[in-house]
């Protein structure tokens, strides 16, 4: 069993995001000991660890949530809704990303147009085209 700061500690987390992961449904809630203490076995630190990997694959908490559900009764499901939630996330990551390129070459046209010295910037292009637009 481990407490919670153990479990934090093992999972390179704070204790905070323990708590919000148990908030949030997450992470199931913790056995208390007699005296109180929040109590964790191993297969929550399997739970944290999957829950890090997913956050830092882009997925959301909601849909981390689902591949968890997924994770505890996968009987009941199918590889396919696993792949559908993450097909469903690149096509996201894609729209996402010709977003920020689109963000992208519009600051560059707006940083071209623009001098860059060092006068005052009353009649600054960057300044006069976002006012434009």
């Amino acid at each position: 069993m481990y407490r919670i700061g153990e479990l934090a500690k093992h999972c390179e987390v704070t204790t905070d995001t323990i708590r919000f992961y148990e908030k949030s449904g997450l992470l199931s809630q913790a056995r208390r000991s007699e005296s109180g203490y929040r109590l964790y076995i191993e297969a929550d630190i399997a739970k944290v660890k999957f829950i890090l990997r997913a956050k830092r694959t882009g997925f959301t908490l909601l849909e981390i949530a689902e591949l968890l559900s997924i994770r505890v009764d996968p009987q009941h499901h199918t590889c396919g809704e696993v792949k559908s939630i993450a097909d469903d996330k690149i096509i996201e990551l894609e729209q996402r990303i010709a977003e920020l390129r689109r963000f992208q070459t519009s600051l560059k046209s707006l940083s071209k147009k623009c001098c860059g010295g060092e006068e005052n910037a009353t009649g600054c292009s960057i300044l006069d085209a976002l006012e434009e637009s």
